[in-house]
């Protein structure tokens, strides 16, 4: 007899638990993900693939992997950069520190570097100063030109 209530499983469903676990580099999660983003419609942000820990929800990626890695990696939510399990803290602060920075920057409407830091450098200081970062992560971030993003890596 047919039920209007009962759940009905998907294909994607049956199949989801018939992935193996594997491994895969970073560079093979990077792809995926770019695989990925590049079959989404364009008013689903990528950030749908973050899980609330940061850690990358392998459960949309494994047909394009053909399986679950069996390593976990980390996913900024503000600038979708990637990282292995033993720089969870580096995702982290990349969340907090561009967050405190696009915050500094509207209440501001400039920048906040080092004054003079040709770099631009992201100084902790001023994020402190109105209350933007409650820590100084041991990384040393830069703002780029594209869209003020912040970078780990010097220009």
């Amino acid at each position: 007899m047919w039920n209007p209530f009962k759940k009905q499983s998907t294909d994607a469903q049956k199949q989801e638990q018939t992935y193996p676990t594997i491994d895969i580099s970073l560079a093979e999660l990077k792809y995926a993900i770019h695989e990925y983003g590049m079959q989404l419609p364009k008013e689903i942000p990528l950030s749908i693939l973050i899980k609330h820990d940061l850690s990358v929800d392998y459960k949309l990626l494994a047909p394009i992997l053909k399986g679950i890695p069996n390593k976990t990696y980390y996913m900024s939510h503000e600038t979708y950069e990637i990282f292995e399990e033993k720089d969870r803290q580096l995702a982290i602060d990349f969340d907090n520190v561009q967050q405190a920075v696009d915050n500094y920057m509207q209440q501001t409407k400039e920048l906040p570097v080092i004054h003079g830091d040709p770099y631009r450098k992201v100084s902790y200081h001023k994020l402190e100063k109105l209350g933007l970062l409650d820590y100084r992560p041991q990384q040393e971030f830069y703002i780029t030109d594209e869209e003020h993003l912040i970078s780990n890596q010097r220009p």
